[in-house]
């Protein structure tokens, strides 16, 4: 039997493009606190630098570990190729801290508490491990001119050589 109700229609949403649709576009601003506490602007990151803003799930794990350290010990090769680093998770400021402290981290995390950021940018996700699903934060690198146009994504980051792609792709950016 057939029915006159229409289908709902969906509410638009301002929401920014997710991921890799980023490109091209003025990246999200955002204020999240650094492992101090002290509030830290996108708009303060760009204009005489480009920008890497890697988001990674957790800090002290393993993989977060190794791209965290990757980094590190190439901050001097991104500085000269004109751009600084900065992570985002979603763990608190004090864990940040304990974390560049523990690994001599030389550049500055930032806190998405509440994933609010992560949202922004598509990288808080449906994830699945062991057969269990939940929602978290995919490791995605994005790279920021000094205008704040998002020129590369890096989604489903894999760790082992992830940092001489930025490096490459950095050069290319100019």
């Amino acid at each position: 039997m057939p029915t006159n109700k229409k289908p709902a229609l969906k509410p638009a949403t301002a929401k920014a493009p997710a991921g890799p649709s980023l490109e091209g576009r003025k990246a999200p601003d955002f204020e999240l606190p650094d492992g101090s506490g002290n509030p830290v602007k996108l708009s303060n990151l760009i204009g005489s630098k480009n920008l890497v803003l890697y988001f990674y799930p957790k800090d002290m794990t393993p993989g977060c570990t190794t791209e965290a350290c990757s980094f590190r010990d190439n901050l001097k090769q991104i500085q000269a190729a004109g751009a600084q680093v900065v992570g985002v998770s979603a763990d608190a400021p004090p864990s940040h801290e304990k974390f560049r402290a523990k690994y001599d981290l030389n550049f500055p995390l930032l806190s998405d508490v509440g994933n609010k950021v992560c949202r922004l940018y598509g990288v808080y996700k449906k994830k699945s491990l062991y057969g269990r699903e939940f929602m978290g934060i995919e490791r995605t690198t994005f790279l920021i001119d000094k205008d704040g146009v998002v020129r590369k994504a890096f989604p489903k980051v894999k760790v082992a050589g992830h940092t001489d792609q930025v490096l490459a792709a950095l050069k290319e950016l100019g």
